[in-house]
């Protein structure tokens, strides 16, 4: 796996696909899902995730928390505006969702930097991390706006991402900030009075769902600088990203560096698919991947057969189509080279389904 942004490009996308298969295979296991019932028991408050296209920014992975605990909603830089008729739709329906079984919900809104080289930083923001937080924070007075200030049921925290080292660093009220990096696994039983005093209006069962995700980043971030002292890792914080993967659903792509996620939230999808064409091309004209081609995947998600596979369908040939379009017009020697394939998600077994013309 270590060496797949090397491969031809026919034996990159078998890899996927087969990436994919045993992801679901894993996902509906008997052990899997009795994890992530007894997780969820223990840990009730539902946790959706707002964050960049890049493929370094994988939350599950730097947290160590089971799949399908954490909802992702990605977009180019991590930017997001509550406004846009489908995300705001999405967003409220999965709050909706989730409170009306009793659950409190979490919405982390994140940014991410690269200490190590600002090259190495967000390129939605043009490697400018300030203007990259006063987004998010932005972002948290949208989710204020809807769903009130007093953070009862909901609760907006920006959290930034460093992906050099892969820590999390967690804003507070009074500009306070708690910033992982700088702890050792010695300092976890500290993380609870820390993480009370830093945000003293969450509720102490959110806080207690929240440390899970702070303790596994600290033991993430000792397995990546051991790791990088092993000199493993010295590719793999460099954009090295083959495929763009337009849509939702792509939970399988635990591997950093291999895709750059496009949600289907903004009105102008074209501006998101320009950045990370442009990035895909970057990445072959400097020999981080080879140039015989690169994937485009576009895939919905559904919840139940019939209407609604039918029309995750629909949406999922129009996303392809479009991207398609787009790349061809205005990238036209890259989209060349483009390898195109359409699926579906059943979202309740994680199932990949392809539907190609």
């Amino acid at each position: 796996m270590s060496d797949i942004h090397s491969k031809p490009i026919a034996e990159r996308i078998d890899w996927l696909f087969d990436l994919a298969h045993r992801h679901g295979d894993t996902f509906r296991s008997p052990e899997a899902w009795l994890a992530r019932e007894r997780y969820l028991a223990e840990h009730p408050t539902a946790i959706a995730v707002l964050k960049c296209m890049d493929g370094r920014i994988n939350i599950p992975v730097a947290t160590n928390t089971p799949t399908g605990i954490l909802m992702p909603f990605r977009n180019l830089g991590g930017i997001f505006d509550l406004g846009w008729p489908h995300l705001g739709e999405v967003l409220s329906h999965h709050v909706l969702r989730m409170t009306s079984t009793g659950r409190r919900v979490l919405v982390l809104i994140t940014y991410h930097w690269s200490k190590g080289s600002p090259r190495r930083g967000c390129a939605g923001f043009n490697y400018d991390t300030a203007a990259a937080i006063t987004h998010t924070y932005q972002i948290r007075r949208q989710v204020e706006h809807i769903f009130g200030s007093s953070h009862d049921t909901v609760y907006p925290l920006v959290c930034g991402f460093e992906t050099d080292d892969e820590a999390l660093v967690v804003h507070g009220t009074d500009n306070a900030v708690l910033d992982l990096a700088g702890f050792s696994a010695h300092d976890e039983e500290t993380l609870a009075p820390r993480l009370a005093a830093l945000l003293p209006d969450m509720s102490t069962q959110m806080r207690a769902d929240l440390l899970p995700l702070l303790r596994g980043n600290l033991e993430h971030i000792a397995y990546v600088r051991e790791q990088a002292r092993r000199q493993e890792r010295m590719l793999d914080v460099e954009h090295r990203e083959w495929m763009i993967c337009l849509g939702r659903g792509f939970d399988f792509l635990h591997t950093p560096n291999i895709a750059l996620i496009i949600g289907p939230y903004s009105p102008d999808l074209a501006d998101p698919l320009r950045k990370a064409a442009g990035i895909i091309e970057h990445n072959m004209k400097d020999g981080r991947i080879p140039d015989d081609g690169f994937l485009l995947l576009a895939s919905v998600p559904y919840d139940e057969i019939g209407v609604d596979r039918a029309r995750a369908e629909l949406k999922a040939h129009f996303l392809s189509r479009f991207a398609a379009g787009v790349l061809h017009d205005e990238f036209g020697e890259l989209a060349e080279t483009m390898f195109m394939h359409t699926a579906v998600l059943d979202w309740r077994s994680r199932r990949l389904e392809r539907i190609d013309d």
